[in-house]
C-alpha cells in the first residue's frame, strides 16, 4: 500500500494523493486501507519516513570512496537526484512534522549523520563538523525545494548555481577548519 501511494505521489504530486486515489489504484475499497494506516495523517508519516531513508541512503552510497569536497558535491548532487526521482516521497518530508516522533527524528538523524561523515575529510572540531553538516541539510534542501517548485528564476542555470552553492559550502568548511589547505593561488 506505501509502494502504492508513494508511486502516486512521485508520478502524479503529492497533493493528487488521497486515500480513495489509493483504495482505488489497489482495486480495494477505502476502508480496507485503515488495515495499514490510521489515516491520510499515517500515510504522509509513512512517506516522510521512506523519504528520509531513501535519502540517507542515496547519501551515503554518493559519498563512498570520497573526501573533502568531493564529497560535499557528490553528496550535494545525491541529493538533488533524490528530489528529481522521488518528489512527491520527498515532499511528503516537508508537510509531516517529525518532531515528537522518535523513528522520523532518527531518520533525520540519519541524514546528518551521513553528513557528518562526509565532512571527516575536513579538519574540524566535533562543534563545527555538527554545524556544518547542519549547514549541508539546509543548504541542499533548500536548493532542491527551490529547484523542484521553479524557484529558481530564469534565465539563471541551475547547474551553475549548484556548483556555485558547494564551491561556497566548501570555502566556508574550508575556513572552519583547524588545518586550512594553502592556497595555490597566485602560485606559478
Amino acid at each position: 500500500m506505501i509502494a502504492t501511494a508513494a508511486r502516486i505521489a512521485d508520478s502524479e504530486g503529492l497533493d493528487r494523493l488521497t486515500l480513495t486515489r489509493v483504495a482505488d489504484e489497489l482495486g480495494v475499497r477505502q476502508p480496507a486501507l485503515y488495515r495499514h494506516v490510521d489515516g491520510y495523517d499515517d500515510l504522509l508519516r509513512s512517506l516522510s519516513l521512506r523519504g528520509r531513508e531513501i535519502l540517507a541512503q542515496r547519501l551515503a552510497d554518493a559519498a563512498v570512496g570520497l573526501s573533502g569536497d568531493d564529497s560535499v558535491a557528490a553528496v550535494g548532487h545525491a541529493w538533488r537526484q533524490m528530489v528529481r526521482d522521488h518528489p512527491g516521497i520527498y515532499a511528503a518530508t516537508d508537510r509531516y512534522p517529525c518532531a515528537g516522533d522518535a523513528e522520523l527524528e532518527a531518520a533525520v538523524e540519519w541524514v546528518l549523520a551521513v553528513l557528518g561523515q562526509t565532512l571527516r575529510g575536513y579538519d574540524l572540531s566535533e562543534e563545527d563538523r555538527v554545524h556544518s553538516a547542519r549547514a549541508l541539510r539546509s543548504a541542499f534542501h533548500g536548493f532542491s525545494h527551490l529547484e523542484s517548485g521553479d524557484g529558481h528564476p530564469l534565465p539563471h542555470d541551475p547547474e551553475d548555481a549548484f556548483e556555485h552553492l558547494v564551491q561556497l559550502l566548501c570555502a566556508g568548511i574550508h575556513r572552519l577548519s583547524r588545518n586550512p589547505p594553502m592556497s595555490t593561488e597566485g602560485v606559478k
